[in-house]
């Protein structure tokens, strides 16, 4: 049985494609999976468990399906849906993630995030990250009236991709020199995290050890998704058609 790690879908009506290619995926690879695990960004926006719209509606029924096949399910907050919560995993199935967390695949320890706290390169980012993580904040979020809500996504969504556009490539990705630091903090060699759209495996040292750090591709042009399984960990991207 092959594990399967996917993230940054951003899933949002306005891109058919996607979710034709995620419901495909769902009901062929991820059915003969053992595991899938998404590492945030999964929704293009969450505004909570209480707000969701018929198409995430349609999106969670389709996981209770997967996890009801047997397959387990296990989420990780993004940047973009950090407000999921615990009625979205009880209707799926899913088991929510700290970020970062600690895992075992394939008899290794795998040290799992999203990503987007690596970026401290990215200060006003980081800024906003630990207000909007905030216990108290995430409290207010959750009860605010949801057209409150609706409009604050909204306005975050379009600043972040203005500033996204006006940034250096090397503010938007992550911190080279963290990365040793991290491996070492939590005693393993593998990382793998999603959020930079980079897909790739960086190869490094960690100690006098040989390490990697496993990059997730983003669902846009095509679709991406890392496989461990007996023959090692293998990412490859597919059509969304």
């Amino acid at each position: 049985m092959a594990t399967l790690l996917i993230s940054d879908l951003h899933l949002q009506e306005e891109r058919p494609d996607i979710t034709r290619a995620f419901l495909h995926f769902l009901a062929t690879r991820a059915r003969q999976a053992d595991a899938l695990y998404i590492l945030g960004d999964f929704f293009e926006a969450w505004v909570g468990d209480d707000g969701m719209s018929a198409y995430q509606q349609s999106i969670a029924r389709a996981l209770r399906k997967l996890t009801d096949s047997g397959t387990r399910l296990y989420l990780m907050h993004g940047n973009r849906d950090f407000l999921i919560g615990r009625q979205f995993c009880r209707e799926t199935g899913a088991q929510l993630l700290n970020d970062p967390s600690l895992v075992t695949l394939e008899g290794q320890p795998v040290l799992l995030m999203h990503g987007d706290s690596l970026c401290t390169q990215d200060l006003a980012y980081m800024k906003l990250r630990r207000w909007l993580r905030n216990p108290l904040t995430l409290f207010i979020l959750r009860h605010l009236p949801l057209s409150t809500r609706f409009k604050l996504a909204r306005k975050l969504r379009s600043e972040s991709k203005a500033q996204t556009r006006m940034k250096a490539a090397e503010i938007i990705d992550v911190t080279p020199e963290l990365i040793p630091q991290v491996l070492a903090q939590h005693g393993v060699t593998t990382l793998i995290h999603g959020h930079t759209h980079r897909p790739a495996t960086h190869d490094l040292q960690v100690n006098g050890q040989p390490a990697r750090r496993i990059v997730l591709g983003d669902w846009d042009t095509c679709g991406w998704a890392l496989q461990i399984d007996q023959n090692g960990f293998q990412q490859a991207s597919f059509a969304l058609d």
